[in-house]
């Protein structure tokens, strides 16, 4: 039985209130913020039985407030990059604001992160809505958004669901970063990855997908069995994996599957990935510097977290190989995603 209890957690200037949810089961603690549909903490057991927070945050409102790296949060009306920005849909051109080198990201200079999202309980969990009116950072038609965290025993779902008044591209997703030591430990290089995809995403030197789908078999992508992340970081041609691995195939029903897995020899955790979405991005903090001071004081430096972005592929509103990114009025944009924590 989950337990669910919410309480007001701060004040953001012209905007209003915001709530801290806490969802409990007997294996897993986790807080929910309205600000940004925020996943502020999970707590997960470790085989000494002892409890740790896993998900990088701060103590604090006004760190999620200035925060510029997407803590926890859900990014959109689209995640990802954006080649400069520039979209056409339906013969009409589109120009989003740059905040990614010559890229527009994660939904542009006020995304989904930075709004304070409506919350109603639901049966285990929270339900968070926002509606995201015409124009909204230079994207087409009003969007109405929710998502629904639930906890059952040691999984947490998240349900993601839209609709459009005109048609627009639409990718969501949360953006936590992990580390299953403990969100104040100093690195991932100790923890195992494994990825379930044939293929990944290659990308130019500004993160754009080139648009070639290439083969993991042989390469320092190929995740597909459990490798040890720092032995495997050292073999990457960039600062670390951020890239874009391929679940399905364009044209795939997106039917919910297994997506990634990553264990904590040290504590024994281990959290499992499953989603419907066609692609996971796989991002190893490379641009956290330790500048960022999060929960208890912890900076936050390279390589000291992971993020297992469930997604459509990037800049897919621009090439047209990959799988559809656009909602159109009368559709229902919905994908699931679970996060299962477990130890062994």
């Amino acid at each position: 039985m989950t337990q669910v209890s919410h309480q007001q957690w701060g004040e953001v200037s012209g905007l209003g209130s915001v709530d801290l949810w806490l969802l409990k089961s007997s294996q897993v603690r986790v807080e929910i913020l309205t600000l940004g549909a925020i996943i502020r903490s999970v707590w997960s057991t470790g085989k000494d039985g002892k409890m740790e927070d896993v998900v990088l945050g701060y103590d604090d409102l006004e760190g999620y407030v200035s925060d510029k790296r997407y803590l926890g949060a859900v990014v959109g009306r689209v995640a990802n990059r954006i080649a400069q920005g520039h979209f056409v849909v339906e013969g009409k051109e589109y120009q989003l604001d740059i905040n990614n080198g010559p890229n527009a990201l994660h939904g542009g200079l006020r995304g989904f992160n930075k709004a304070i999202w409506h919350a109603a309980a639901v049966e285990g969990g929270v339900q968070l809505s926002l509606t995201s009116p015409d124009g909204d950072q230079g994207y087409p038609g009003e969007v109405q958004v929710s998502v629904t965290y639930t906890l059952q025993g040691e999984t947490l779902t998240a349900e993601y669901q839209a609709k459009c008044t005109k048609t627009t591209p639409i990718n969501l997703t949360n953006h936590s970063y992990f580390n299953l030591a403990g969100q104040a430990a100093a690195d991932i290089y100790d923890q195992e990855v494994s990825i379930s995809a044939q293929s990944y995403l290659p990308v130019d030197d500004t993160s754009i997908p080139t648009g070639e789908i290439r083969a993991v078999e042989g390469m320092p992508f190929d995740l597909r069995k459990p490798v040890l992340i720092g032995s495997r970081l050292k073999e990457v041609p960039c600062p670390g994996f951020d890239h874009n691995f391929c679940l399905s195939s364009p044209g795939d029903p997106w039917t919910e599957r297994h997506a990634a897995r990553v264990c904590h020899p040290a504590s024994g955790r281990v959290l499992e990935v499953s989603t419907s979405q066609p692609g996971v991005q796989f991002y190893t903090a490379n641009f956290l510097d330790g500048s960022i001071v999060g929960k208890g004081g912890a900076r936050y430096g390279k390589h000291s977290s992971f993020c297992l972005e469930t997604q459509n592929w990037p800049d897919a509103v621009n090439q047209a190989s990959f799988p559809d990114c656009l909602l159109r009025p009368g559709e229902e944009y919905r994908h699931i995603t679970r996060f299962i924590f477990t130890t062994v």
